[in-house]
């Protein structure tokens, strides 16, 4: 895909699968840290795998945590073969929750190399869904 800076727009569904936490070592009396594994399978514009790692502290429970995530996806975007990663940073607190997600700067590689945007993701029904907003630079 050529550079052009056109904003584009890829939606789709993925399935996910979040491993049991890991918990790692931090001092006595700190708030525990867990290390989960994340397996997800793109489905429409995206089409392909992403495998990642993520950290998550808090309360989930109670509705009040925060994760941090990257995972790297391997696949097609609209027809163009290639990968990137993907970097999470989520909140929930006092019943609200807070999303963002970017592609990672300098993470593209073959038809995708420079790629840059961000994605939405939306949880309903049973269902994830995704709206990648995207351009190569």
């Amino acid at each position: 895909m050529a550079s052009d800076k056109v904003s584009r727009v890829a939606e789709g569904e993925f399935d996910v699968k979040i491993a049991a936490p890991e918990q790692i070592d931090v001092a006595s009396n700190t708030a525990s840290i867990g290390r989960h594994a994340i397996e997800k399978t793109y489905h429409g514009g995206l089409t392909g795998r992403a495998f990642g790692q993520m950290l998550s502290a808090g309360q989930p429970q109670k509705g009040e945590a925060s994760y941090v995530a990257i995972e790297s996806f391997e696949g097609a975007l609209d027809g163009q073969s290639g990968g990137f990663a993907l970097a999470h940073f989520g909140e929930m607190d006092a019943g609200s929750e807070a999303l963002q997600i970017g592609i990672v700067p300098g993470s593209g590689s073959g038809a995708l190399a420079g790629i840059r945007g961000h994605l939405q993701i939306r949880r309903g029904g049973g269902k994830h869904t995704y709206t990648l907003t995207y351009w190569i630079a």
